[in-house]
């Protein structure tokens, strides 16, 4: 029964909750503080920020390739088993995934060094999860057409590929301005690991032929693990239902997030390069690091190879005697030669790194512009901050997943109008949607500063029919290197 739940809670989390983590809109949009966290090298026009604690930074990504709530659930008179088998069964396969990313700021702020104005440094707190779940293309159509109908056919087991975490993320940066050309910049991470799970790299078959001695002979071979961490707690508390459980399970998932979970170090790294008076270019590496899982731990593994000819029924005399306990001798029979074992022995797990990259042109400037040279490294005013009345540009982010990169290719345009508002529209083609148009705004009142992001803005016009869906907001107080 625990095994089972753990299935169904993998999944769930999968499907209800993130994806990519691609936050194009938000990156190298400089005026928002939240852009150091996509790249510690950004520029940095501000003497410092503080961001509203719980308000300053909430992101969610949730995607579907190839198949949408509509395809399913749509009153278009067609019978959902139909749908079901051709949508899901027949239309999925292997490389086609489930997924969700999510982040919640807890607190994040920013100052500018009063000996070394060059420098920025900032740090923060943020709590994330994602989870990618691959579609068992083989598995489903065994479950949904059964094996008689299959012989000779070998239903992969290296189609079970699904991963998810939650971390909470203690950081602290530093920005510094080398020249007028160059600005870098490093960040340093601790994770705390509130839970994981991961099954990757599986091998192996299962394969129905005909039998010696009845009519199928059902064979197994497989070499499958799954490593959790941190869900056995969680599913203990559940599992107790008393009156408590709730605050049971807030405290633990608490005490995780306040670096008392399984802990981990990365790293940040990121640049921007000014080409000439008009041309940028920027990058970023993110969470290069690792996460060391000793607590809570709790590994399933089956590895082995067996074959079995079913249930070995004589007739007619055994028509009338068929009962539970022969069936059951059948799955016995299997779990007794390829056992299900479980262990708990600590590993390691590298974080998804993410690659980051733009170039990007200005035009339009406002005319109070500093000169290009190689040793000016003071923060200039606000206006000359704002380098740009329009830019034209293109991202590129790759982030790493079980079954290789997965990149998605941006072409954006920004317009700032005066000193409050700023628009930023994007065009995204990733693996979910050709058609992803985004739309970015940041609100400068005073010294509040308020940004609200939404991709696949198209979608939102029949929201069921969508495979992908992002938002981002959050709010700051700062104040302007000339302020």
């Amino acid at each position: 029964m625990r095994n089972f739940k753990l299935v169904v809670f993998t999944i769930l989390m999968g499907m209800v909750m993130s994806y990519a983590q691609n936050k194009q809109l938000l990156y190298d949009f400089y005026e928002i503080p939240q852009s150091l966290i996509l790249n510690p090298g950004v520029k940095t026009p501000y003497k410092w920020h503080m961001g509203i604690p719980g308000l300053s930074g909430f992101s969610f990504q949730a995607g579907t390739r190839d198949l949408s709530v509509n395809d399913l659930f749509a009153q278009d008179g067609i019978d959902f088993t139909t749908k079901f088998r051709d949508k899901v069964i027949n239309g999925l396969n292997q490389n086609d995934d489930f997924g969700y990313s999510g982040q919640l700021e807890i607190f994040n702020g920013g100052f500018r060094s009063s000996k070394r104005p060059s420098d920025y440094y900032s740090f923060g707190a943020y709590g994330e999860g994602f989870a990618s779940i691959f579609w068992p293309k083989d598995l489903a159509v065994l479950a949904f057409e059964g094996n008689a109908s299959n012989l000779n056919r070998r239903f992969n087991l290296s189609h079970i590929n699904q991963q998810g975490e939650a971390v909470s993320v203690l950081h602290f940066g530093i920005n510094r301005k080398i020249n007028d050309r160059w600005t870098v910049g490093a960040r340093a991470k601790i994770y705390s690991s509130i839970y994981e799970f991961k099954s990757t790299d599986n091998e192996g078959y299962f394969v129905t032929t005909q039998g010696d001695d009845n009519i199928y002979r059902n064979t197994l071979v497989a070499d499958v693990t799954m490593r959790t961490s941190g869900i056995e707690e969680i599913l203990d508390i559940i599992d107790e239902n008393t009156p408590n459980t709730q605050a049971d399970l807030a405290s633990l998932l608490l005490k995780r997030s306040l670096l008392g979970g399984n802990l981990g170090l990365g790293f940040d790294f990121g640049f921007t390069h000014k080409l000439n008076e008009n041309a940028f270019l920027t990058a970023s590496l993110l969470d290069v690091g690792f996460i060391y899982h000793s607590g809570d731990i709790k590994n399933y593994t089956l590895n082995g190879a067996a074959s079995n000819e079913g249930v070995e029924i004589r007739l007619p005399e055994d028509l009338t005697n068929l009962n539970n306990d022969i069936w059951q001798d059948l799955i016995d029979d299997f779990e007794r030669l390829i056992p299900l074992e479980t262990d708990d022995k600590t590993y390691v797990s590298l974080r998804p790194i993410k690659l980051n990259a733009s170039y990007r042109y200005n035009f339009g400037q406002y005319s109070a512009k500093s000169k290009a040279c190689d040793c000016e490294t003071k923060p200039v005013s606000k206006s000359e901050d704002f380098d740009y009345k329009n830019a034209l540009g293109a991202h590129l982010f790759v982030i790493n997943r079980p079954r290789g990169p997965q990149a998605a290719i941006t072409a954006f345009y920004q317009k700032r109008i005066g000193k409050v508002l700023a628009l930023k529209t994007t065009y995204t083609a990733d693996r979910y949607t050709l058609t992803n148009i985004g739309l970015g705004l940041n609100l400068q009142a005073g010294p509040v500063n308020f940004y609200i992001l939404g991709d696949n803005i198209l979608g939102y016009q029949n929201i069921p029919a969508s495979n992908y869906a992002s938002l981002q907001f959050g709010f700051n107080i700062l104040s302007w290197n000339s302020n």
